[in-house]
């Protein structure tokens, strides 16, 4: 007797369902790929086990026992203030990733905003946003980060503020592109004569048809952002000391480059390792999502 199909399951859910085999499958055969997740899930992990993980208090300081080098107990030495330098690098992931997800999040939503109601609408509305993005564009990303932050001050809320200011023009160019051409197919002209509301044909109609574009740029600006997260620290306007930070801890560590140079290259190994992770889980997100690799 031949198979049949369970007379409860939808067609759209198999369906579904096998679209996410298929995306994983393209996925986990990209093994540079595979390598940036597991990356990135360890570095979640650490960040969220920091406390666990970490052997020592990392704001603890010891005046007598600065600038040591490596041993069993400080496996990497000890800073210009006494403090375990493994211990804050463990401590300055939560920060990298805090910032760096949180910015692009935000960014994201700011800048597929803009520019999917930029396309949708267009006229004048068209015109002074995406103006604005070209603004915003003009500036190098550390130039736009050092504005934001001249203006807010110092802090982490900050920070993710001004990151996000600088990741928002590319998602606004990025959702433009794509809504120009999506806003006049059939199925967005049925779902207006059937009176279905502006909002509600954005979000079940555009953004859908978007989000992987979206998601690949995500991935890989959430490197970039952590990156400039650290660039900001390095040059006194990220968090504010005692905070654990890689770009700060490479800042004091320049110091000691000839005599300890641990300080500098350990929290910027962690700052490579971290940068690289998600530019491959980016580029694996890319070929799963690129319908010329299907």
């Amino acid at each position: 007797m031949a198979a049949t199909t369970a007379p409860n399951t939808p067609a759209s859910s198999i369906q579904y369902v096998s679209q996410r085999k298929r995306a994983w499958r393209t996925f986990s055969r990209n093994r540079s790929a595979l390598v940036g997740l597991v990356l990135v899930i360890l570095l979640v992990l650490i960040a969220i086990f920091a406390p666990l993980i970490a052997p020592y208090n990392p704001l603890s300081q010891s005046t007598i026992n600065r600038l040591q080098g490596p041993s069993s107990e400080h496996w990497l030495g000890r800073d210009p203030y006494g403090r375990d330098v493994f211990s804050r690098i463990i401590y300055g992931t939560r920060v990298a990733l805090q910032v760096g997800i949180l910015s692009v999040l935000l960014g994201g939503i700011l800048g597929t905003s803009i520019g999917v109601i930029a396309a949708y609408f267009g006229g004048k509305i068209e015109a002074l946003l995406m103006r604005l993005v070209d603004v915003l564009l003009s500036f190098p990303d550390l130039i736009t980060g050092l504005l934001v932050m001249a203006v807010l001050g110092s802090g982490m809320e900050k920070l993710i503020i001004a990151i996000a200011l600088t990741i928002t023009p590319r998602f606004a160019r990025i959702a433009h592109g794509p809504t120009l051409g999506l806003k006049e197919k059939e199925f967005v002209e049925a779902a207006r004569a059937l009176g279905q509301r502006n909002p509600v044909i954005l979000v079940r109609h555009i953004l859908p048809n978007i989000g992987g574009e979206l998601v690949v740029l995500a991935s890989l600006w959430t490197a970039s952002a952590i990156r400039l997260e650290a660039s900001l620290s390095f040059i006194g306007l990220g968090v504010p000391p005692p905070t654990a930070t890689w770009g700060q801890m490479i800042r004091e560590g320049t110091v000691y480059l000839s005599s300890l140079p641990l300080l500098s290259l350990a929290p910027g190994v962690a700052l490579l390792i971290t940068v690289f992770a998600f530019n491959l889980v980016g580029d694996g997100l890319r070929d799963v999502l690129d319908p010329r690799s299907r």
